[in-house]
Formats: structure tokens, C-alpha cells, sequence
């Protein structure tokens, strides 16, 4: 059963967006994968959004991206936004650049119905993901002298916490998509990831990285406590549904949130080099992951960590990871357990008046994950 989207309003927030090629078809080659990435970075410069990793499948994508508070460009930098999108467009689409730039030369501002509509297709996750596929779906129909849909369905999002921890786990997950799928021991290797991108020097797929670790910014979440984090996504949720539920309704959950590591000082915001940032985002998948290289550890198959799991015992988040975690793309809300009930509360009216609570636990994750709540109870092959 599909469940209604759910959104931040008001504050930045984190998506880790998913879709499938129609019918599962391996459609994707090389040329298709890397203009897919062409067309992610130039929509993201657009939209104005973060994209923190991505790895592009033969027959789907992941794609995690940081969706600021909101969008108000000057004139000015609305022109720049606009030419990394439409600098070799066809003339109907260049025709609204040249406006843009001919009302600024002229009159020294952009006409404000030309802004009124740029504006509308920025800041928004479902904006960026539409415009993002259907993009390439013309641009893929045409080189392929084909015609229909090219995706299965609407994208799937989980709303995912803005801590590093809970970004490093999901980033995680995401780059070792194809070490999971088997085309790849080392995802270094796999040049469709934002990981291996980075290793090789790209300084966008290395910002985004760099950004798991960053320390609070601009009213983001991240590096603070995990009571404050779910402090304002209730509250910024809750300003999208347009209640007031007020913050003694959320006390039992921020306690909660408290609990779980609220007393934890913020994060001081310190700038740190790719060199620091990327040997600790690669303990997180080799070290920590049990994979054979540098740690001298000798990985475990699917097969062995399946059974260990099973049993109880007690694994590496890097070793989980190389499972398919289907909270990571089906959970709806992802993050701890005070985050999760509190954008549950601000969605109550969405489900049923026997729930009684909205964090639910990654079931057979083992120790390692205990600390990750998802929205959706996922208890049928959530692991596999």
C-alpha cells in the first residue's frame, strides 16, 4: 500500500529518493547512467538543492539530497541558476534565459513573471524528481527511437534525519549498491556512485560528502542533538499541515529524544578536508564493513551475515549494509526514534486511531542498526 508523501515545509531537509526502470529492464548503459548524472548535477545547481551521493543503476537510482529552507534567489543568482540549466537548451526553453538576461541588463531585474515561474520549480523534492525524469525520458526516447513511459512508477522518498550519523548510514547504503549487487568488491570502483566519483577527485561529489560531517548550518539540524532535530521537524511539518499542535504535544517524544543522546552538546562547526572526511566515510564501508583490504578482515557473504543475524549476533553497520534494507527505501521517515515520533505527530491524522506511536524499530538489523527508527513497520523481507 502507497503511502502519502511526506514533506518538510519551512526547514532544510533530507531525502533519500528512489525509481525504478518500467518493468525492471536493465535499460540503463554507460551513456545513460553518466547523462543521467549531467542532468542531476545541472538540475540541482537549478533547483539550488545539495546533492549529498547518488549511484545509478542499469534499472533504477538512488539519489540523497538536502532540500534547503527555501528559495530566494537574487535576480542576479536566479540568471546563473537558469544558465546551468538551460545554457545549450532548445530555443523555447533559451528564449526564457534570454528574457531573464535581457530584463536584467536592461531594467536591472528579472521580469517577475519569469521569476514567479522559476521560482515555482525550485525548493520542492517532488519538482526536482518530476523535472528530473522526465528530462530524461524525452532525451533517452529520442536516442532510442522509442515512445511511452520509462518509469515504473512515481519516485519512492524516505525523510531522512539531517545527523551525521543517520546521513553517513544512508550514504553508505546508497554507495554500496553495486558491491551489493555483485558488479564490484570495491565501490571505488564502480564509477556511477557519488563515492567513487569523489575518490577521483570530483569536488561537487566530495562537497557532498564533506557535508555528512559538516556542523550546524543555516537553521539546518545537523550536529545538534537529536531532541532539537525532531524539535523542529515537528514543528516544521507541522507548519505544512497547517495545525498548531503546540510543543506540549510533542513533550512525551522530544523526552524520548532527550534520552536517546538530547544531552549531547551541539557540534561545533569546524571545516574539515576531503582527505580527513573520506578515509573516515571509508572505515565506514571497508573497516566497518568487514571487507577485505586495509583492516585485513576477510568479508563475510550475504549468505553468512543472513545467518548471523538470524541467530542474534552481533555485526558491523558496514556489514547490515550489504544487505538489502528496505526501510532504507520504503521506511517513509527515517532517523532516531525522537525524530520519527515527531513527524509522525505532526502527520497523526494520517493513520489509524489505534496507533499509538510512530517510530518503529529496523527488525533483524541486529545491534548495529538498533539505533534507526523508520515510520512504516516493515516486518515481511524487510531484510534480504
Amino acid at each position: 500500500m502507497k503511502t502519502t508523501r511526506i514533506k518538510v515545509k519551512g526547514r532544510i531537509a533530507v531525502y533519500h529518493c528512489v525509481s525504478r526502470i518500467v518493468g525492471a529492464q536493465r535499460l540503463l548503459d554507460d551513456l545513460g547512467k553518466e547523462t543521467l548524472v549531467r542532468l542531476l548535477r545541472r538540475l540541482a545547481t537549478f533547483c539550488g538543492l545539495e546533492v549529498i551521493t547518488y549511484c545509478i543503476m542499469s534499472n533504477h537510482f538512488h539519489v540523497l539530497v538536502r532540500v534547503p529552507a527555501e528559495q530566494n534567489p537574487t535576480d542576479e543568482e536566479l540568471v546563473e541558476r537558469m544558465k546551468a540549466l538551460y545554457g545549450k537548451a532548445k530555443p523555447r526553453e533559451a528564449g526564457l534565459l534570454y528574457e531573464a538576461e535581457k530584463g536584467l541588463h536592461e531594467h536591472g531585474r528579472v521580469d517577475a513573471d519569469i521569476r514567479e515561474r522559476m521560482l515555482a520549480r525550485m525548493g520542492d523534492v517532488s519538482e526536482f524528481m518530476k523535472e528530473f525524469k522526465q528530462r530524461f525520458s524525452k532525451w533517452y526516447n529520442i536516442r532510442h527511437q522509442r515512445f511511452g513511459t520509462l518509469w515504473a512508477e512515481r519516485f519512492r522518498s524516505v525523510l531522512v534525519e539531517d545527523e551525521p550519523g543517520v546521513l553517513e548510514t544512508v550514504s553508505a547504503y546508497i554507495d554500496l549498491n553495486a558491491v551489493r549487487a555483485g558488479l564490484v568488491e570495491d565501490p571505488k570502483d564502480y564509477r556511477h556512485c557519488g563515492y567513487a566519483v569523489a575518490v577521483a577527485g570530483d569536488a561537487k561529489a566530495r562537497s557532498g560528502l564533506l557535508s555528512l560531517y559538516a556542523g550546524g548550518s543555516e537553521g539546518a539540524s545537523r550536529g545538534r542533538s537529536a531532541a532539537a532535530g525532531a524539535a523542529e521537524a515537528a514543528g516544521a511539518v507541522e507548519s505544512e499541515g497547517g495545525r498548531d499542535r503546540g510543543q506540549d504535544a510533542r513533550a512525551p517524544f522530544l523526552a524520548g529524544a532527550e534520552a536517546a543522546g538530547g544531552a549531547e552538546e551541539p557540534r561545533k562547526g569546524r571545516v574539515r578536508e576531503w582527505k580527513e572526511v573520506g578515509a573516515e566515510y571509508r572505515r565506514r564501508l571497508f573497516v566497518r564493513g568487514g571487507v577485505a583490504g586495509s583492516s585485513g578482515k576477510v568479508a563475510l557473504s550475504r549468505e553468512q551475515i543472513r545467518r548471523v543475524l538470524k541467530k542474534g549476533g552481533e555485526l558491523s553497520v558496514g556489514e547490515v549494509l550489504r544487505l538489502r534494507i528496505r526501510h532504507m527505501t520504503d521506511g517513509v521517515v527515517l532517523g532516531s526514534k525522537g525524530f520519527v515520533d515527531a513527524v509522525w505527530l505532526a502527520h497523526r491524522e494520517r493513520f489509524g486511531a489505534k496507533r499509538r506511536s510512530g517510530a518503529r524499530p529496523i527488525r533483524g538489523g541486529g545491534a548495529s542498526l538498533a539505533g534507526l527508527s523508520a515510520l512504516r513497520d516493515l516486518r515481511v523481507e524487510a531484510i534480504s
